[in-house]
């Protein structure tokens, strides 16, 4: 599996080098310097040298840019780590709204509307269950031997049909 990677990626190391030579072939005419004079080949190294030149500039500011860029990505990627780890999320509270502040938030200040809610419920006395049932407090030894055996048994059930015959 190794020896199977190691020639795919040769041979794309093949093809892309493959592709350079072709491009510069493309973009970069060959040069004839047979037959020229001292001054003609002088004045094709000027003329090459001052393309060399504005290449160079060119790959100077891209370079520059390309910095900056990254730089830039670099602090923003700072920041917004920054904002996500100390944003804490506040804990919510319950907030208690009468009915009147309520419709006046939704309504308006302009709408004058008052509710009372209260208003149409019925009073309920509650009673005290616990003041009705007394606990009892005694020997447990002495309910156990009494409820022991068939009778005791027989107490439990009758003591669970009718709770209220006490």
């Amino acid at each position: 599996m190794l020896a199977k990677a190691k020639e795919c990626w040769e041979q794309e190391h093949e093809e892309r080098e493959a592709e350079k030579v072709r491009y510069l072939a493309e973009r970069i005419p060959t040069l004839q310097t047979r037959g020229l004079s001292l001054s003609a080949l002088q004045d094709l190294c000027r003329e090459l040298h001052a393309k060399v030149e504005v290449v160079d500039e060119e790959r100077y500011d891209i370079e520059a840019k390309c910095l900056h860029n990254t730089r830039e990505i670099k602090d923003l990627k700072l920041k917004v780590l920054d904002l996500r780890g100390k944003f804490k999320r506040p804990p919510l509270r319950r907030v208690r709204v009468s009915a009147d502040a309520m419709l006046r938030a939704l309504l308006g200040s302009k709408h004058k509307v008052s509710m009372d809610l209260r208003a149409n419920l019925k009073s309920v006395k509650k009673e005290d269950t616990e003041k009705e049932r007394p606990v009892e407090v005694g020997d447990w030894r002495k309910n156990v031997e009494a409820m022991s055996g068939m009778e005791g048994r027989k107490k439990m059930f009758d003591a669970a049909k009718s709770p209220t015959s006490q």
